[in-house]
């Protein structure tokens, strides 16, 4: 029996990288760029979102966020292969399954700010007839040049002798790369994403970055953490690390080479509201330090200190409690926190965290540590 479905989301995935190692897999606001662009596409109401990959890690994330995986033949998953041969690959094999589609959206990984609803505008610009192909741009009233062969500057879309205001020019639009909508039947025929009626589907500008090297990929970091600020924080456990979290990360030390250290009341009765709910927490220490275990056992926590492979450790904890993963939130505040923070679906940052935190977490919180910020976490877990 074949199945008609009118729209088909398929993102091409390859497991190999040049200027980004594992490129796909890399983490914004936490989430992996592919699993952000199956939950984009799921969010837009396709009837079927696609994953062509040649990777089994991208193939598992991808699965997980929802998409079906279609495997990418080795011929067309080079770097000299194109989107075009992945998209007709994968029509071909959902042909094969006797699944045939009206609407094709291609979508990039490499973007990590797909806005949903201009997504679901385009597809309906293609399936009322008003539209053969739509892509994504957004407006610009930039003044663009290029350099001739002598490396002289020439003006593109302007008069460089007549500079009018902003108000008085025509705006351009710059394609972001993030999603291209169009009929399957003309793109077949083109082999091309621009073919027939072609429509801009403008989206906002702080979406257009593509990520293409580190740099890229921190400035969307940057942006995640602007823009996708969750209230709540819809967790199973809470895991956190101790100095720079439950404390300031400074310490007194006493004649005798003792430490004490300053927490705050307020952790302390967000922990015993956790508590109370029901939610599990555990302390997850490098430090081997009495102070750490004291402050554990009068918060009535589980805690593992003098713990070096802290990843290896979570991993554990959420086995023996039969936790997954990603239904776990890490607060953490240093570097040797990350292996911890990039395995969970939570990765969470106190305010004044390291800055390489601050960038790979999901959530920034408000608070400083020994300042509430566990507090704050904990609220936002109940709220949820």
């Amino acid at each position: 029996m074949t199945t008609v479905s009118k729209t088909v989301a398929i993102i091409p995935a390859r497991g190999g990288s040049k200027q980004v190692p594992r490129k796909n897999v890399q983490r914004v606001g936490g989430v992996p760029l592919v699993a952000r662009a199956v939950r984009a596409a799921v969010a837009a109401g396709v009837d079927l979102v696609v994953v062509s990959t040649d990777d089994t890690e991208i193939a598992e994330i991808a699965t997980a966020a929802g998409a079906r995986i279609i495997h990418r033949p080795a011929e067309i998953s080079g770097d000299t292969a194109t989107s075009e041969s992945a998209i007709l690959h994968a029509l071909d094999a959902l042909e094969a399954d006797g699944e045939r589609f009206e609407i094709v959206a291609f979508l990039q990984a490499t973007s990590p700010f797909i806005p949903s609803d201009a997504l679901a505008a385009a597809v309906d610009e293609v399936r009322a007839d008003r539209a053969d192909s739509v892509f994504s741009a957004y407006e610009t009233y930039g003044f663009l040049w290029r350099r001739d062969a002598a490396g002289l500057a020439l003006a593109i879309n302007h008069d460089a002798a007549h500079r009018p205001r902003r108000q008085d020019r025509e705006p351009h639009h710059l394609e972001t790369g993030a999603f291209y909508v169009f009929r399957a039947e003309g793109f077949r025929e083109s082999r091309h994403r621009f073919f027939g009626r072609t429509r801009i589907a403008e989206v906002p500008e702080w979406t257009a970055i593509e990520i293409d090297d580190e740099q890229q990929l921190r400035v969307a970091r940057a942006l995640a953490a602007l823009h996708e600020a969750p209230a709540s924080i819809p967790v199973r456990a809470v895991v956190t690390d101790f100095d720079g979290v439950h404390t300031d990360d400074t310490a007194i030390i006493d004649a005798d080479g003792g430490e004490r250290v300053r927490v705050s009341r307020e952790d302390g009765m967000g922990v015993a509201l956790l508590r109370r709910a029901g939610v599990p927490m555990l302390i997850l220490s490098t430090e081997v330090n009495p102070v750490v275990r004291a402050r554990a056992d009068k918060l009535r926590v589980p805690v593992l200190h003098g713990i070096d492979d802290k990843e290896t450790a979570l991993r554990t904890w959420a086995q023996d409690n039969d936790l997954p993963l990603a239904d776990i939130a890490y607060l953490g505040n240093d570097v040797n926190d990350l292996p911890a923070m990039r395995i969970v679906g939570w990765p969470v940052a106190v305010a004044d965290a390291h800055p390489l935190v601050l960038e790979e977490a999901r959530v920034v919180l408000q608070r400083r540590g020994g300042a509430g910020a566990v507090r704050e976490l904990v609220e936002r877990v109940l709220s949820s």
